[in-house]
């Protein structure tokens, strides 16, 4: 590797966890049962919801796209960090690294715009029932999860066009287990100010907007609530965004625990633990999430079992 263009880096070397060496088949087994619990749980999500006449309403219409963008950026990640517990070469070529990052940050971002778009969806079915169907129609429905993927998509290209358009010449060894832009860029002896300014501001804008969003809409949501004069309605009402609500507190709680912790030695491995709690352990919940806590999605697992049993 010389110091010159970023392409004549051939590949990169990943690291392991610090104790991967000693438990790697128990941690291969591990996250095994978990990648495949995810696929089957957001696969199976996605043929309920196509199947079933009572999920054809916008909330499982969003859910539908929340399990196949959690099957397609754990999918980016998961498998290569299977590999890598088994093999004692843990590289990944410049070109895999590229479409690594790609993939993921494009469907990570996504997930944060589909469940800001949820929370919009429970805010109009709670606060405005009687305009639901005109306000979230099927068309609004389509470009609020087209947008999703159009923002991902932009954020993730800006990032990795950036990224790698960087000279690598202190290392390859990238101090985690996938691609992610802060351990690359720590690889470069580039000027690297720009990448960190447009960091901060797709990042922070992302993450920001997003939240308020959700937050906005449960402010509402919670207000509209509590002048229910029905406890039952009021009970009704709430049930309806719980589902969400848990996989929203778990997914930003994730990144607020990798973003707002402070630096200190043990930091970057507190940094692993915690991607791979958001990247590959959340959309295995998120299933299980949505079919323990929703009456409507327990009904239709209960008459596909009856299909097929």
């Amino acid at each position: 590797m010389t110091q010159g263009n970023s392409t004549e880096v051939a590949e990169f070397f990943l690291l392991k966890f610090g104790t991967q060496h000693k438990f790697r088949y128990v941690l291969f087994m591990v996250f095994l049962v978990i990648y495949v619990t995810s696929m089957v749980g957001n696969i199976g999500m996605i043929l309920l919801i196509k199947t079933d006449p009572r999920l054809q309403t916008p909330m499982y219409f969003f859910l539908q796209h929340l399990a196949f963008v959690d099957i397609c950026y754990t999918s980016a990640i998961t498998p290569k960090m299977l590999q890598n517990f088994i093999v004692e070469n843990i590289s990944i070529s410049f070109r895999g690294c590229v479409v690594q990052l790609l993939v993921y940050a494009t469907f990570a971002t996504s997930d944060c715009y589909l469940l800001a778009a949820m929370a919009v969806d429970r805010y109009v079915a709670i606060c405005n029932p009687l305009h639901y169907p005109i306000v979230m129609s099927r068309r609004v429905c389509i470009q609020l999860v087209a947008g999703s993927y159009v923002v991902g998509s932009v954020n993730a290209s800006v990032h990795t066009g950036f990224t790698f358009s960087l000279s690598f010449c202190k290392s390859n060894t990238i101090n985690h287990y996938f691609c992610d832009v802060p351990p690359i860029l720590a690889l470069s002896c580039s000027n690297i100010n720009t990448n960190i300014m447009l960091l901060t501001i797709f990042v922070g804008f992302n993450l920001m907007f997003t939240v308020l969003i959700i937050i906005f809409s449960y402010i509402c949501i919670m207000a509209t609530i509590i002048k229910m004069s029905s406890a039952t309605g009021r009970k009704k009402a709430f049930s309806t965004c719980t589902s969400h609500l848990t996989a929203v507190t778990i997914f930003y709680g994730t990144l607020a625990y990798m973003y707002l912790q402070p630096h200190a030695n043990d930091s970057q491995e507190n940094m692993k633990v915690a991607s791979v709690f958001y990247s590959i352990v959340v959309p295995m919940l998120n299933p299980l999430i949505y079919s323990l806590r929703n009456k409507e999605v327990k009904e239709g697992l209960k008459v596909m079992g009856k299909k097929f049993f």
